[in-house]
């Protein structure tokens, strides 16, 4: 049983920034884990994925204003936003999955089988 804990949501202007955490309560060592988000009326979708082998995969959406990076040491994932948009507001899911590194594929969340209950972020 693996459990994922997100924090760091909540409200930010344009041309601010905010920092998202996940932590994982096991070892993430052999794993892809990553930032996937839903707004209302929307399918959800991926925003950046990152394995222990350090490989990581953004959408094009958020690629040179969004970074992933992970800290094994205390099992958790980060998401840095900076220079958020309208169309970034959603709720913001931590996944995982064990066993390799992430494929570029992996965006899609299909792969994942731990979620987190996620974490409300509205840009304005």
């Amino acid at each position: 049983h693996v459990q994922l804990v997100e924090s760091g949501g909540g409200s930010v202007q344009v041309g601010g920034s905010l920092n998202l955490s996940c932590a994982a309560s096991g070892d993430t060592a052999n794993s892809c884990m990553g930032w996937f988000r839903q707004a209302p009326g929307k399918e959800r979708e991926g925003v950046a994925i990152i394995d222990s082998d350090g490989n990581t995969v953004y959408a094009d959406s958020v690629k040179d204003r969004f970074t992933i990076s992970l800290d094994s040491a205390k099992s958790t994932i980060y998401l840095e936003m900076n220079s958020p948009k309208p169309e970034d507001t959603a709720i913001y899911y931590c996944a995982a999955r064990f066993g390799g590194s992430c494929f570029w594929k992996e965006l899609d969340g299909a792969d994942f089988g731990y979620w987190g209950h996620g974490t409300q972020v509205t840009v304005s």
